[in-house]
């Protein structure tokens, strides 16, 4: 199968010995968005418009932060960004104030309708990030490729058979895309594969972390640690399809 510009980084993903082909994929995407909108992007209209209405959401607030290398244009962007938010939701806070209980007779005292809109608007906005989306419409994009690859590249489909296991939230994208574009053929084989992985994988870190417990007990205390010593931040990226740095202390 000719390799293309999406189905290059999925071969490079499922070569590599990682816990999660789709976990590699995100990151990779999230640190290019991440430099793109540390880049030039910062000064063009298109991409000022989106970043001075929606910010980013917290998460990649922090690793623009720990990223950045030109802070004036980070700083221009969050400028920007106040003034918007300032302008939208800052004054209609100062006029949702309810007054005082029986200072108005005959006004509406139903303040409650009006604080929770504001708030509301306020949690959509902190929770909108132009990274975000777009790493959300890119691995949408590579789980389609992952079922045209398996349908029609029989050494990919080998290659995926053969992966060690997916976290499960990339679990249930594989899911639900294998259900929308699969042959009922090729879903039973992709399934399989698909539960056989994370099926020898969940055995992992159950013993592993299980071990992990069982080190405490001074019983236990001098004896090989074995795989146990990253077992839990192991799980806690299966579990989460975290792609950040736990502390494997």
């Amino acid at each position: 199968m000719k390799e293309t510009i999406y189905t290059i980084p999925v071969n490079d993903a499922y070569n590599s010995e990682c816990e999660c082909p789709l976990c590699q994929l995100k990151k990779r995407s999230e640190e290019n968005e991440i430099e793109y909108y540390l880049g030039p992007s910062l000064m063009e209209p298109d991409t000022r418009i989106i970043t001075n209405k929606t910010g980013f959401c917290p998460d990649h607030m922090a690793k623009l932060n720990k990223k950045v290398t030109n802070r004036l244009g980070l700083a221009l962007v969050v400028h920007t960004h106040l003034l918007d938010y300032d302008k939208d939701i800052s004054e209609d806070i100062a006029k949702a104030a309810p007054a005082k209980a029986g200072l108005l007779k005959g006004r509406s005292s139903d303040y409650k309708g009006a604080l929770r809109s504001i708030a509301d608007r306020i949690d959509s906005r902190t929770a909108s990030c132009p990274i975000c989306d777009k790493m959300n419409k890119t691995i949408e994009r590579y789980n389609e490729v992952i079922m045209h690859m398996f349908s029609h590249d029989n050494e990919f489909r080998a290659k995926f058979m053969a992966t060690k296991s997916h976290c499960l939230p990339h679990t249930a994208a594989l899911l639900r895309t294998a259900a929308n574009k699969l042959s009922q053929n090729d879903a039973s084989d992709f399934v399989t594969a698909l539960a056989n992985g994370n099926k020898e994988y969940f055995a992992e870190l159950e013993h592993d972390v299980e071990w992990f417990t069982q080190k405490f007990d001074y019983r236990n205390k001098d004896k090989d640690w074995g795989n146990s010593k990253n077992a839990i931040q192991r799980s806690m990226r299966f579990l989460s399809s975290d792609t950040g740095e736990f502390n494997e202390g």
